[in-house]
This record gives C-alpha cells, sequence and structure tokens, in this order.
C-alpha cells in the first residue's frame, strides 16, 4: 500500500537529507552534473573523429556528417522516451539504460566495417539510448530536488553538456592521433559505462514528495492567455521552426570546425581546441542568458541571442588566420549558449503551465533536428561547392529565418497586449 503524505516514505533519519534544497540535493546536483558531462561525450566526439573516418571510409563530407545527424535525431527522441522512463521508475533506471547503451555504441561503432554501420551505432545506441538519458531526465531530476534555488540550479545542470564539450574534444583528438580513431572509441565506451553505471547508483533516492507535490501545485496555476495573440498550435509551430532555423546555423561552426581547420591547413588539433573553446565560453553564456531571461524575458532574450550568433557567423566570412579563427569561435560560443534555453522560459511564459513538460520537450526537439539537419546540409553545400564559405552563408540565411520569427513573435506580443488595453 503506498504511503499517504502523512506517513514518512522513508525512516526519520533519513528525512532531512531527502528535503529540497538541502546539502543532499547539493551532492546530487553535482553527481548529475557529472553525468551529464560524461554522458555529453557522445554529441561531441564525432565531430572531432570526422576527419578520420571520412579518409578511412572513403566517403563524401555529406556522408561523413551522417553520423552525427543521425545521433541527434536519435538524441531528440530519446529525451522525450528517457523523460517517461524516469517518470515512472525514477532517474537511475534510464541513467544504466544509457551507460549500457553508451558503452555499446562506442565499441560497435570502433568494429563499424562501413560508414553505415558507424551511423547506425551513432543513431541508436549512442543517441536514441545513450546520451539522451544524460540530458532531459537529469534537468527534470534536478527541478524536483529544488524550490527556492531551482533556477540556478538547473542552469548548473544545463551547463554540465557544454562542459562536456568543453573537455572531450581535446582529449579526444590527442588519442586519435597517438592511438587511432578505433582505440580511442572502445576506451570511451569502457570509461562511459564504468563512470555512469558508478554515478547512477547515486541516484537511486526519488524526488521528495513536498517537491513533487510543489510541482504539480505549480502545473495547475492559472491558464496563460493565448501565446503571441495566437492559437496555440500555430504558436508551437512558429517556435518549432524558429528552433530548427537556429540550430541549422548553429550545427555549421560547432560540427565542422574541425575539418574546417584541417582544410584550411592548421590541422585537426588546432580545430579540436577551437570546438572546445567554443563550448567552455557556451558554459558562461548558458548561465548569464538565465540572468538576463530574468530581467527582459526569454522571447528578447532569443532575439538578441540570435543577431549575436548571426554576427558570429558573419565574422568566419572575411577572417580564416588561425588568430582569427580563436576569437570568433569564443565570441560565437559566448553568443549563441543561451539560445536553446530560452525556448524553455518562452514556452513558460506563453502558454499553458499544465503544458509546459510536453511542449518544452517538442520544441527541443525541434532545435535537435535542426542541428541533425544543419550538420549534414554543411557537409552536402561543402561537397557541391568545395568550400566552406557558401555553408556559412546557408546558416546566416537559416538564421536570418530565425531572427524574422522571434521578431515577429515579439510584434504580436506588443500588438495583442495593446489590443487588450484598449478593450
Amino acid at each position: 500500500m503506498r504511503p499517504t503524505p502523512a506517513t514518512p516514505a522513508a525512516p526519520a533519519s533519513h528525512l532531512p537529507s531527502a528535503l529540497a534544497d538541502s546539502r543532499y540535493a547539493v551532492l546530487r546536483l553535482m553527481v548529475t552534473l557529472a553525468l551529464m558531462t560524461v554522458g555529453a561525450s557522445g554529441m561531441y566526439v564525432v565531430a572531432v573523429v570526422m576527419p578520420a573516418v571520412q579518409a578511412e571510409f572513403g566517403v563524401a563530407r555529406a556522408d561523413a556528417s551522417l553520423p552525427y545527424t543521425l545521433l541527434m535525431i536519435g538524441f531528440g527522441i530519446g529525451g522525450m522516451l528517457m523523460g517517461r522512463l524516469a517518470d515512472r521508475f525514477g532517474v537511475m533506471v534510464p541513467l544504466l539504460v544509457g551507460a549500457v547503451s553508451l558503452g555499446l555504441g562506442y565499441a560497435a561503432a570502433a568494429m563499424a566495417g562501413s560508414i553505415w554501420t558507424f551511423t547506425l551505432a551513432h543513431g541508436f545506441l549512442i543517441g536514441l539510448f545513450g546520451s539522451s538519458a544524460t540530458f532531459a531526465p537529469l534537468l527534470a531530476d534536478t527541478s524536483l530536488w529544488f524550490v527556492r534555488r531551482r533556477g540556478i540550479a538547473v542552469a548548473v545542470c544545463a551547463s554540465g553538456n557544454y562542459i562536456g564539450g568543453a573537455i572531450w574534444p581535446p582529449v579526444v583528438q590527442h588519442f586519435v592521433a597517438t592511438e587511432g580513431w578505433r582505440h580511442t572509441y572502445l576506451a570511451l565506451g569502457l570509461f562511459s559505462f564504468v563512470t555512469m553505471t558508478a554515478l547512477a547508483l547515486l541516484m537511486r533516492r526519488r524526488p521528495p514528495v513536498a517537491v513533487a507535490a510543489a510541482t504539480r501545485q505549480n502545473l495547475s496555476a492559472t491558464p496563460s492567455d493565448l501565446p503571441f495573440g495566437l492559437s496555440p498550435g500555430k504558436a508551437q509551430t512558429l517556435l518549432c521552426v524558429a528552433g530548427v532555423a537556429c540550430c541549422v546555423a548553429m550545427a555549421m561552426p560547432q560540427v565542422h570546425i574541425v575539418s574546417y581547420c584541417t582544410d584550411l591547413g592548421y590541422g585537426a588539433a588546432r580545430g579540436a581546441e577551437m570546438l572546445s573553446l567554443m563550448l567552455a565560453c557556451g558554459v558562461v553564456s548558458r548561465l548569464v542568458s538565465g540572468l538576463v531571461c530574468d530581467r527582459i524575458g526569454g522571447l528578447r532574450t532569443l532575439l538578441l541571442g540570435s543577431a549575436l550568433q548571426g554576427l558570429a557567423l558573419l565574422l568566419f566570412l572575411p577572417f580564416d588566420g588561425l588568430v582569427s579563427l580563436y576569437l570568433i569561435a569564443a565570441l560565437f560560443g559566448l553568443f549563441q549558449g543561451g539560445i536553446v534555453p530560452s525556448y524553455a522560459i518562452i514556452v513558460r511564459e506563453y502558454f499553458l503551465p499544465a503544458e509546459a513538460g510536453a511542449r518544452v520537450g517538442t520544441v527541443i526537439m525541434a532545435t535537435m533536428v535542426g542541428m541533425a539537419l544543419g550538420g549534414w546540409m554543411s557537409g552536402k553545400v561543402f561537397d557541391l561547392t568545395g568550400s566552406y564559405h557558401a555553408a556559412f552563408i546557408n546558416g546566416i540565411a537559416w538564421n536570418l529565418l530565425n531572427f524574422g520569427i522571434v521578431l515577429f513573435l515579439l510584434y504580436r506580443v506588443r500588438g495583442h497586449r495593446a489590443a487588450a488595453q484598449a478593450a
């Protein structure tokens, strides 16, 4: 028989450690950060090994980009699946599934005999069932352990994805250069399985009843008005298109910076360093954007991020010197890191609170599709033109689409508010 709220769910000695915002919650957040950092490896190492994989399998740049494309699609779908699994059984279960899948995925990719086997290993094992377990489920779990400090806790948790992006590229590039990409993948599989399994066992405890009740109370708050003065379906569609567009643009430097540096003669190691720098600056951007959102709202924060990301992409066109590229990579990270989290804030501000989880998941799924499409599309444009110059222009065009949609939504908000005041 399930205990009622008045009945302790654990011995009295265990209750203090299970309270929201407690020392245990902070320690759990540190474990969560480590899990997300390890799990993020699946999203970033494929960009580092792309030149070596392309050379070994003798395929075009677009085909070499497909593993990243399928990985990101799997990551987006897997986030929703793993989130439901965590809701039912607790976050430890999807984390253990992710540990096994990530280990098997790296091993399968290391033994791949063709680009298609390599691609399937990334899409299904590494993306769908592996790395996806360490993003959306951990964000949701963290929000249930904090009340007063929920915002900064979730921001710290989300930063683990970019911390992983800052750490893994140079580490992987070093071992690819010295041991080869196949041995590197085997070592990654063993490390991920052992580390994630050990950390997942520390996440056995379910969220406190008090926090879960507070969350349910928040979800039953007074419904908001029509989002942007549009029907919820139309508003959701526009946000999804905006999410795809901004992340097609975002994927160009993130996925191809290593290959771009290799083509310019700087070598893959320099490109891996730039990717690491870009994502390290993204950590700063992600934390700062949370503070900016609190002051100007999610929609204006997204508009600002879109404009700055477009500016950084423009800088790639005239400048291709080594020092210039390091500087632009840092600026790109500082400008784009807060874009994706802004969508979650926008959903909370303009949609019904009871629908927030499903709608945030849908929009984040759209951003993953954008990253997947952008990674492949940039490679295809390179194959057609023989240069990344046109690929950067393609990214800028998609960024303009995102900027236009956000500007339109902001215009709709102002017009809707003016009409409401006049009435």
